[in-house]
């Protein structure tokens, strides 16, 4: 699986909340935003083979040079061939940049002996002015694809989303030569947005045909009084 954001047309709002909320620590933005339901969540253990791995939430500041580069080596195993194939290519140093932006989130999976076996990367940004929680990356392993871990990672990202308002949404980008993860999304509720590019005419008859999709998902934020009734 992989999200890969291609957008770069963001306007800021006057009051930014979401600038707030990126600005605050690992350990605020956890509390106040991921806002786990159980003190476990830190756990994780696949249910077809019941190996146990750990999760947490870092910065790119905050992890070691070889956590980030196992990151980097995990996108480049599960997604260069499709970066490959695309319009702009397989770019290592941009993306090694892109992966450092220090507003990132990673939520990275690790197995009992520290290794990085996956992870999501994650902002509360503006899309063409919308608030969003935008998933820059989402790369498992082979093993552990299919095993549930994906839905749990897009799990946290809807539970940021709903706990950061103003944003409604969680919005990605997928290759369309990645049908795997094009199910996988669509299964997870998430739909073509009406910001993704489309096919367009060019001169002398040519066509632009677009080599990925922007996807999202909107999210339910209970009223106050519905967060009472629960």
């Amino acid at each position: 699986m992989n999200a890969l954001k291609q957008s770069t047309k963001r306007r800021r709002a006057t009051t930014n909340p979401i600038e707030r909320a990126n600005r605050k620590d690992d350990s605020t933005f956890i509390k106040e935003h991921l806002c786990p339901s159980t003190p476990t969540w830190v756990e994780w253990t696949n249910p077809k083979t019941q190996d146990r791995f750990s999760l947490s939430l870092t910065r790119p500041a905050n992890m070691s040079i070889e956590d980030l580069e196992a990151c980097f080596r995990l996108v480049e195993e599960t997604s260069k061939a499709d970066y490959e194939s695309s319009l702009d290519g397989w770019k290592p140093a941009k993306k090694l940049i892109e992966m450092k932006s220090p507003e990132l989130r990673y939520i990275m999976v690790k197995d009992v002996t520290g290794s990085v076996r996956g992870f999501t990367s994650l902002m509360p940004t503006y899309e063409e002015g919308e608030p969003v929680v935008y998933c820059y990356e989402i790369h498992l392993k082979p093993e552990l694809q299919g095993s549930g871990l994906g839905k749990t990672l897009i799990g946290f990202l809807e539970s940021i989303a709903t706990n950061t308002p103003p944003i409604k949404k969680v919005m990605l980008s997928c290759f369309l030569s990645n049908q795997r993860a094009l199910g996988f999304y669509k299964k997870s509720g998430f739909e073509k947005d009406e910001i993704s590019p489309k096919p367009r005419k060019l001169r002398f008859g040519k066509e632009f045909i677009p080599d990925y999709m922007i996807m999202s998902k909107t999210i339910f934020r209970p009223t106050p009084e519905q967060a009472n009734n629960t």
